[in-house]
């Protein structure tokens, strides 16, 4: 919905400039337009002052190209044909006065624009980093070094696809989803990309979240060097979670323990060791920069992953209190020969009930491409 009115406001905005340069230029006689200025301006200036109108006109019009050709320079030349509006307004004010308007809504757009970009650049630039410091490996996965795993791992990687291919190191994924903030609260819809580290273990997950048609939200969630840090902010402007404590860490150590659905092969990382419970279930805890989580892991006959189980602190601070947090998984696809869940809910199991929090879908994902798409 922003993108369209913005591209009404520019559209329009830059035609209405067209009157102008017909009226000053004595083409036609525009009606609302007499000719009428705040300072006495000779025929000379008025019809230089005609061609600015114009010069705005085409101003607004290209720097619309721009913004749908995701071209850089097309906020600075927005807020230049802005400032040139805005004076031929005032030279010709009160009668142009109605353009002051529009520019003040394609100002505050442009902030908004440039706020979503920053954001959004913080969190690639963060990205980048995570997926530079990654280190790769060239040897296949061998049946070999499965035989220390709990059998329920083992059969889960066997079934997976891991064996004889290179371990991942990196991974990319298009994720969408609903997402809600209570239990009784409104899905929003999320699209979301998500880069991870192995080893080092780590992740960025970079969202846009829409809340109503009016308030998108930009959210970003990174694992980096044991710590996490959850930012959201409204409108890319106003922060409205900004946590990063000993609590995020742990719930972010083991949200990159869950996620690990994704890339099994990081089940044989040096950080995890394994335990089994019965033929289906296995528990991993996981120890790095001195946070230690631990999930159940379940299979099921066809020894896919069904579900995640683990004590996750919901919220940070002293607010923040460890509960069940449980990922169950609905659907199963196959990915450069590794097949994985693609579909689940993210539900937090709360005394008074569970409370569905995320339902997430995995629309593409590449592996050992350390690059952003």
């Amino acid at each position: 919905m922003f993108r369209i009115a913005l591209t009404g406001l520019l559209f329009l905005h830059g035609l209405i400039h067209v009157l102008g340069f017909i009226s000053l230029g004595r083409l036609a006689r525009v009606a609302p337009l007499q000719r009428h200025t705040l300072i006495l301006v000779s025929k000379n200036t008025s019809k230089l002052l005609g061609l600015g109108w114009l010069l705005a006109c085409f101003g607004f019009i290209i720097a619309l190209i721009g913004y749908w050709a995701q071209r850089d320079g097309w906020i600075t030349l927005t807020l230049i044909s802005v400032v040139l509006s805005q004076f031929l307004i005032i030279v010709y004010w009160p009668e142009a006065k109605a353009g002051t308007l529009v520019n003040g809504l394609i100002t505050l757009a442009l902030l908004l624009t440039y706020a979503q970009l920053q954001f959004g650049q913080r969190a690639d630039g963060e990205a980048r980093q995570l997926l530079r410091q990654a280190r790769p490996s060239r040897t296949s996965i061998t049946a070999d070094r499965l035989k220390d795993l709990p059998l329920p791992v083992r059969q889960w990687l066997i079934a997976s696809g891991v064996v004889g291919k290179e371990p991942i190191t990196t991974v990319r994924l298009q994720q969408q989803g609903l997402m809600r903030t209570s239990p009784d609260g409104d899905w929003m819809p999320t699209q979301a990309r998500q880069y991870f580290s192995i080893d080092p273990p780590g992740f960025v997950w970079k969202a846009n979240v829409q809340m109503r048609s009016f308030l998108p939200l930009a959210g970003r969630d990174k694992y980096i060097e044991g710590k996490g840090n959850m930012l959201i902010k409204a409108l890319s402007l106003v922060p409205v979670v900004d946590a990063a404590d000993a609590k995020t860490d742990q719930g972010s150590l083991l949200r990159f323990l869950g996620e690990m659905c994704w890339f099994p092969s990081a089940a044989l990382s040096s950080y995890l060791s394994w335990r089994a419970i019965d033929a289906t279930q296995a528990e991993a805890t996981m120890q790095y920069a001195g946070v230690t989580a631990k999930a159940v892991f379940a299979f099921d006959a066809q020894h896919r992953l069904t579900c995640v189980t683990a004590r996750r602190y919901m919220g940070g601070g002293q607010e923040g209190k460890l509960e069940t947090w449980y990922i169950p998984c609905k659907a199963w696809k196959t990915f450069h020969g590794i097949t994985i869940p693609v579909a689940g809910d993210v539900i937090w199991k709360l005394p008074t009930g569970d409370f569905t929090y995320y339902q997430w879908k995995i629309l593409a994902i590449d592996y050992n491409k350390p690059a952003l798409y």
